[in-house]
């Protein structure tokens, strides 16, 4: 069995900005094994978050081969990469994206509404997700009642509930201070040890890569490995 849970070969993306061709990722190449915690750094513009919405399958390579848990999701359908994303990809935004107007535990339950599952089952794992981010006891409180690092332990605990086997985060402690950010860091560190995630995480910040297994920097398109 394949070990790698990413493997990109040449993995190009163009688009156009009015009549001028743009190419922020050109003939990429990235492996990471399976339970990685991977950093990526890298100044504005440099395609981080292009590789991400590539990773997560929100958005589709111009050019290369992207296999991803054992899939060449390049070659998906939107309706197929739709179905592939929802049960192989996790997202944890900077900025949580939680709907005010739900609970933490309505929001964790989202991405199950459509999965087929029985209301008990749907439960059952939206409770157990909140329990592995220690928020069991809040889970019938609104975003408005909980703390900035509560907020981003609910959108961790909403990116993990359908059990994905690879979860990106984009900035996912530049929005709170340092004990918060340590926290959240300590929680994805765990998912990797314990749960065996595989985490690919945009980061600004030196000392949140710190506790990834591994920092890449992207310049201009490129990967370099951390000195």
């Amino acid at each position: 069995m394949n070990d790698l849970m990413i493997q990109c070969r040449g993995v190009s993306k163009s688009y156009f900005k009015g009549k001028t061709e743009v190419t922020p990722l050109e003939a990429l190449d990235l492996d990471v094994p399976r339970g990685e915690f991977l950093a990526l750094m890298g100044p504005s513009g440099s395609g981080k978050t292009t590789l991400l919405n590539l990773l997560s399958g929100i958005d589709s390579p111009t050019a290369g081969s992207l296999v991803i848990a054992g899939e060449e999701i390049a070659k998906l359908s939107r309706r197929q990469l739709t179905a592939w994303r929802a049960e192989h990809v996790g997202y944890i935004f900077q900025l949580y994206h939680l709907v005010p107007v739900l609970t933490a535990f309505e929001n964790v339950e989202l991405p199950l509404l459509l999965s087929g599952l029985s209301k008990k089952e749907r439960h059952e794992r939206v409770r157990t997700a909140l329990d592995l981010v220690g928020l069991g006891d809040r889970m019938n409180h609104a975003p408005t009642e909980l703390s900035g690092g509560q907020e981003q332990r609910v959108a961790i605990a909403r990116a993990i509930v359908a059990d994905p086997p690879l979860l990106v985060a984009d900035e996912p402690t530049g929005d709170l201070d340092r004990e918060a950010a340590t926290r959240i860091l300590d929680l994805l560190r765990s998912l990797t040890e314990d749960h065996g995630k595989t985490i690919v995480m945009v980061t600004h910040d030196a000392k949140a890569a710190a506790a990834a297994d591994r920092t890449l920097h992207l310049e201009k398109g490129q990967l370099l490995e951390n000195a």
